[in-house]
């Protein structure tokens, strides 16, 4: 696989966080960055909100 991180990859990274935060700390590290992920998807969803609206509003006024 070019340019992709496959199953070998994967398994050596997963590897070095163990070692570097140890298991206790991987539930907090995994929802940190769940979080972040949600945090970051409905950021980007109320911008094509925003980016929408105006739109409408036009539409509404031409009506």
């Amino acid at each position: 696989m070019i340019g992709g991180i496959g199953m070998p990859e994967l398994l050596i990274i997963l590897v070095i966080i163990l070692i570097i935060f140890g298991a206790g700390k991987l539930p907090e590290i995994g929802a940190g960055i769940g979080k972040g992920i949600k945090n970051f998807k409905k950021a980007t969803r109320e911008i094509d909100q925003e980016d929408k609206e105006p739109e409408k509003i036009e539409d509404k006024l031409k009506s």
